[in-house]
C-alpha cells in the first residue's frame, strides 16, 4: 500500500481505502480501479491524496468495524468543522456537545481494542481530521483509564477545541514547511488567545483549563526541550498531550509522510516527563500497535512478524524471524538487546497479515 499525491494518480490504480460521502455513504469501494472520472471526483474532495495498492499486492483484511470506523471519521469531520466555525464566527456553539456524546457513546465505552486507521485529510480539513481523532482516543482513554462521565465529556471537548486558534490561520502560516520562531510563537499565540471563547460555554472553565495546560506544556517542552513536573496538571490534560502526539506522528503529512506508531511510542517512554506513563498505558490499552500478523523490522536489521502481542510491554512481542524461522520471544532476558525499531511491510507489500495465515504459522511451528 502506498500514499499517492493527487497529481501522481493514474487510471487503472486499485483504492486500498474506502471513500464516502460527507453523508457517510459509500462512493467507491476498496480495490475500485481508478478512472478518469473517479480521479476528477476525488480530486474535487480536495484531498492531499489516496491510498493505492502496489499492482501485485492483494487486499489487506479489514473488518465491518474497520469500515465502521472509517465511514464515522468521514461523517464526523464535517460535522467538527461547521461547528468549528460556527464558535469562530458567532462565539456560541450549537452542536458541540451532541458531537462529544455521539464521540463517547461510538468509542468511549469499547471493551476491545481497535484498529485505529488515519483519514484521509484536505488542507481544508486537516485540523478538524487531527481534532477528530485526538478526540476519540481521548474517549477511548478516559474509559480505560476509568474517569468520572464528567472528566470523560471535558476531555473529548477538549480535544475537539484544543487547536481552535489553528481553525482562523491562513494555511500559508499553518502549512509552511520550514517555520520560523516567529511563525511558531504566532500558532501558539492563536491558540490559547482562541480559547477565550469556552468562558462562555457551560463546560468552558474545565475545558479551557485542560487545553492551556496541554499547550503550555508541549510549549514549554519544544522550547526548552523538558518540562518541569507539575502535580497539578489535570488527568485530562495529560490524555490530550499523549493522544494529540500521537496523531500528528501518525498521520500523513502534507508530503505524504508518517512516522510509525512504534515510534510514536519510543517518543513516549523516552520523555515520560511530558507524556504521563499511565495516558500512555491507556493509549496502548486502546488500540493495537504490534498484534499478531504486523511485520516489524528488528534492531539487527532482520525482518520478523509478530506471533502474540505482549500486553506487559508492547514493544517486545514474540516475533517469528522471517531469516531462519525462529521464533523470538523479545521479553526473554536473553533477548534483551533485540529490539523492535520499526513497522514495516511484508514481501507482497502488505504489513498486516491476516489472522489465518498467523494461526496456520503458529500451527506448524
Amino acid at each position: 500500500m502506498q500514499f499517492i499525491e493527487m497529481p501522481d494518480l493514474k487510471a487503472g490504480m486499485r483504492l486500498a481505502r474506502p471513500i464516502y460521502s460527507k453523508q457517510g455513504v459509500l462512493l467507491y469501494e476498496r480495490d475500485s480501479k481508478l478512472n478518469k472520472q473517479v480521479i476528477d471526483s476525488v480530486k474535487n474532495f480536495g484531498l492531499l491524496g489516496m491510498y493505492i495498492l502496489d499492482p501485485s499486492e492483494p487486499l489487506p483484511p479489514m473488518s465491518e468495524e474497520d469500515l465502521e470506523f472509517e465511514r464515522f471519521q468521514t461523517m464526523t469531520v464535517f460535522s467538527i468543522q461547521a461547528e468549528l466555525d460556527r464558535i469562530l464566527q458567532s462565539g456560541k456553539q450549537s452542536r458541540l456537545q451532541t458531537i462529544v456524546s455521539t464521540i463517547i457513546k461510538k468509542y468511549g465505552h469499547l471493551k476491545n481494542k481497535i484498529n485505529f486507521y488515519q483519514n484521509l485529510r484536505s488542507k481544508d480539513d486537516y485540523v478538524c481530521s487531527h481534532s477528530l481523532n485526538v478526540a476519540m482516543l481521548c474517549a477511548m482513554m478516559t474509559h480505560v483509564m476509568n474517569l468520572r462521565v464528567d472528566e470523560q465529556f471535558q476531555t473529548v471537548e477538549a480535544a475537539i477545541l484544543h487547536d481552535l486558534g489553528k481553525q482562523k490561520l491562513s494555511k500559508e502560516v499553518l502549512f509552511k514547511q520550514e517555520k520560523a520562531p516567529d511563525d511558531e510563537d504566532r500558532i501558539y499565540r492563536e491558540q490559547l488567545a482562541a480559547l477565550d471563547v469556552l468562558d462562555d460555554f457551560s463546560e468552558g472553565a474545565g475545558v479551557k483549563r485542560i487545553c492551556m495546560q496541554a499547550l503550555r506544556a508541549q510549549r514549554e517542552f519544544t522550547v526548552n526541550g523538558r518540562i518541569d513536573t507539575n502535580d497539578k496538571m489535570t488527568m485530562g490534560a495529560k490524555i490530550l498531550i499523549v493522544a494529540n502526539r500521537y496523531d500528528e506522528e501518525t498521520a500523513m503529512d502534507l508530503t505524504g509522510r508518517a512516522e510509525s506508531e512504534v515510534k510514536a511510542l519510543q517518543e513516549f517512554y523516552d520523555y515520560p516527563s511530558l507524556y504521563d506513563p499511565k495516558a500512555v498505558d491507556a493509549l496502548v490499552r486502546s488500540v493495537n500497535i504490534l498484534f499478531a500478523g504486523v511485520s516489524v523490522e528488528l534492531s539487527t536489521g532482520e525482518k520478523a512478524l509478530v506471533l502474540a502481542e505482549n500486553p506487559q510491554d508492547i514493544l517486545r512481542p514474540m516475533v517469528l524471524n522471517f531469516r531462519d524461522n525462529t521464533i523470538l520471544d523479545l521479553s526473554l532476558r536473553g533477548n534483551a538487546k533485540i529490539k523492535i525499531v520499526d513497522i514495516t511491510k511484508t514481501l507482497d507489500n502488505r504489513y498486516v497479515m491476516d489472522d489465518d495465515v498467523v494461526a496456520r504459522m503458529l500451527t506448524v511451528l
